[in-house]
């Protein structure tokens, strides 16, 4: 579908919210249930030098691990459909595609600060801001959420799009 069939997210925003994030966020849900699994997963919620215990999780943890993964799964799903349905079904109403568009992104803004918060209170103390200490669930938690939310707001600002409803102001006639 030609980027002029979705004047509201176009280009890069295109690029990153429709196909990269909805599959970043699905990825996880898979990891969990299948391979390398619950354990795993869970294991490196907080970096550690220790490998994954071979032991099983509790009952209450695997499942807890897995429903985590239900949610990584229903938001990769909800950007994905949400995103695609506005812009199939809007095609020629840009001020209504944002507006949508501008309503999820909203919402996953503000579920960026929390989980970046959340991680950032539930690491250790001493790896909090020790960088080089994360693993890559950590950075993804973290590094690759402030990315996303950095995207987010430069989106809502109009930041190498045109803006149909967020940020765009009406040109008035002068006489």
């Amino acid at each position: 579908m030609a980027a002029a069939d979705f004047p509201a997210l176009q280009g890069f925003y295109q690029l990153l919210f429709l196909y990269l994030e909805p599959t970043s966020t699905m990825l996880p849900a898979l990891m969990a249930w299948t391979f390398p699994g619950a354990r795993c997963f869970h294991h490196q919620l907080v970096p550690t030098a220790n490998s994954v215990p071979t032991t099983p999780l509790e009952t209450r943890t695997q499942m807890l691990v897995w429903q985590l993964g239900n949610c990584y799964l229903l938001l990769g799903l909800v950007s994905s459909l949400v995103f695609r349905a506005a812009r199939d079904a809007l095609k020629h109403d840009p001020v209504s595609q944002e507006r949508i568009v501008g309503a999820l992104l909203a919402a996953l803004a503000i579920a960026d600060v929390t989980h970046i918060v959340a991680t950032l209170i539930g690491l250790p103390p001493a790896l909090r801001y020790d960088f080089l200490a994360w693993n890559p669930m950590t950075h993804g938690n973290i590094s690759f959420v402030v990315v996303l939310f950095s995207v987010r707001i430069a989106w809502f600002f109009g930041l190498g799009r045109t803006p149909y409803w967020f940020f765009a102001f009406k040109k008035t006639k002068t006489a």
